[in-house]
């Protein structure tokens, strides 16, 4: 009777995060509905940058912005835009990040759980089920953002 060889661990690994990852699509849904929509556009831009040391920076940005010459502009660009950077840890199918800069200062200090998933050259991620205050007549929704491995 032959004996089948074992998988070594390095088979088995799940498929690392470190690396630059360029932002594909980010859709937002509604958990009542099932609905989806766009709320940077259908052509947003961004990155996420996971280091081995534990440093994660994630920065989106709505397409079409422009450059503005008033505050007011500068004020609205604010709502186009999703920055924060931290140290991060992995904990099975969710990263963590204990923000210490971002775009929201009510994020600073706090910790951002997302759920995550990898296939090939695609990252896909999720955040929990909560009511946003940029679309609270929406109800409950949770925000999916893919991005690819960039080469």
């Amino acid at each position: 009777m032959n004996a089948t060889p074992l998988q070594s661990l390095s088979a088995v690994e799940a498929p690392c995060i470190h690396g630059a990852w360029q932002l594909d699509s980010y859709l937002v849904e509604e958990k009542i509905s099932g609905n989806t929509f766009r709320p940077m556009g259908d052509h947003p831009t961004g990155y996420a940058l996971f280091t081995p040391a534990g440093r994660v920076s994630f920065t989106l940005t709505a397409e079409g912005r422009k450059p503005t010459t008033d505050r007011e502009g500068d004020a609205a660009l604010l709502s186009s835009l999703v920055a924060y950077s931290g140290t991060y840890r992995l904990e099975d199918d969710r990263w963590i990040t204990a923000v210490d800069v971002a775009w929201k200062p009510e994020w600073v200090g706090t910790e951002q759980m997302r759920f995550f998933s990898i296939d090939a050259d695609q990252l896909t991620v999720r955040t929990p089920w909560r009511v946003m205050p940029n679309w609270p007549k929406q109800g409950p929704t949770r925000s999916i953002v893919i991005f690819k491995r960039c080469s």
